[in-house]
């Protein structure tokens, strides 16, 4: 067996059905005493229930949240933090929301109490970014990672179906990544391979039948096994082109990582076949990414950039940014996105 590291990452992990009506008091209890809640506007509901307990702990509410996290979004959660004088936060939402907690975290070393509503396994990572100027830089920063994750897999019966399928595909991303990286060791390897099991039974059973509690636990477990080996191995090629798609034009970020990812994992087994055999072997495939798009059509998600809002005369000025960003060159960019925009597929 070759040499090799793995790093596991300094985060507590709560899960199961119930635990964010049980756990979240005592869970917080241990980080601080006074919190800034960040969550959603279409969230702050469901918020408000579960932290009714902590009463007047709750020092101030954020939910200015947007996607990608702009600059300014990420000033006014800041100011919002020093204000309140928080010494906590508490971020109940999807990745845009444990997102922005991220960015107030990295300048003013608070701890982050997550619980995630989408299966976007950010907050599993170390990694934030911020948009500006039209462009989303990433970087990585151990203040960033949540000290505490609450999986509850009752908060995400009410997640419509399109919403589950776009954030599970997300989180298969980091999955199929992870396989592809050749720096993955043993370890993040099985994991991937775990996750992306655990994603394809649980996201099949989340769509057909959304109140079924064990389909959204097998969806979350597969979601916090995406996200630890994100931040075991970092991005892959597939998503530094939804970065770049996604900062550069405002693509919806989950929604895009669905559309690109059986195109990214084609582009990888046309150079290097046997490279997703394993995750083809998961989904039941010859070829990883015919899984991968048999399956975001069986859950309903977007397969073509155009379904997003992406226009035909972006593609030159798309792929020269990718070029640009290093991703790909300037010809293989555009034969992809010319493909991932109209949905082509040939199996």
């Amino acid at each position: 067996m070759r040499a090799f590291r793995y790093q596991a990452m300094p985060s507590r992990v709560v899960f199961g059905a119930g635990s964010s009506r049980r756990q979240l008091e005592s869970e917080v209890d241990e980080l601080g005493h006074r919190i800034l809640l960040i969550t959603t506007k279409r969230a702050e509901p469901l918020a408000a229930e579960l932290v009714a307990p902590l009463g007047a702990r709750v020092v101030g509410v954020f939910t200015e949240v947007q996607e990608h996290v702009p600059q300014e979004t990420a000033d006014a959660a800041r100011t919002a933090a020093q204000e309140a004088a928080a010494d906590c936060m508490l971020s109940i939402g999807g990745g845009s929301v444990v997102g922005t907690a991220k960015a107030v975290a990295v300048e003013a070393r608070l701890p982050i109490v997550a619980v995630p509503t989408t299966y976007s396994g950010s907050e599993m990572t170390p990694t934030w970014g911020l948009t500006e100027g039209g462009r989303k830089r990433t970087a990585r920063s151990m203040d960033a990672l949540p000290r505490t994750v609450v999986y509850d897999p009752e908060l995400f019966t009410t997640l419509p179906a399109g919403v589950t399928a776009t954030s599970g595909m997300n989180a298969l991303a980091h999955c199929v990544g992870a396989c592809v990286l050749p720096d993955t060791d043993p370890v993040t390897a099985l994991l991937a391979a775990e996750g992306v099991r655990a994603l394809a039974s649980g996201l099949r059973r989340a769509v057909s039948t959304p109140a079924d509690v064990e389909g959204r636990a097998q969806a979350c477990y597969g979601a916090y096994l995406a996200g630890t080996v994100l931040a075991a191995v970092g991005p892959a090629t597939h998503h530094r082109i939804c970065h770049v798609l996604g900062g550069t034009y405002g693509l919806p970020h989950a929604p895009t990582h669905s559309v690109v990812l059986p195109y990214a994992a084609a582009l990888v087994e046309d150079r290097t076949p046997e490279a997703l055999r394993r995750v083809a072997d998961v989904l039941g495939t010859l070829r990883a990414a015919d899984g991968l798009r048999a399956l975001a059509e069986q859950l309903g998600a977007p397969t073509s950039l155009a379904q997003l809002g992406l226009r035909g005369s972006d593609l030159e000025p798309a792929a020269a940014e990718l070029a640009a960003h290093g991703v790909l060159d300037r010809p293989a960019a555009h034969a992809f996105l010319a493909s991932a925009y109209e949905g082509r597929w040939t199996e």
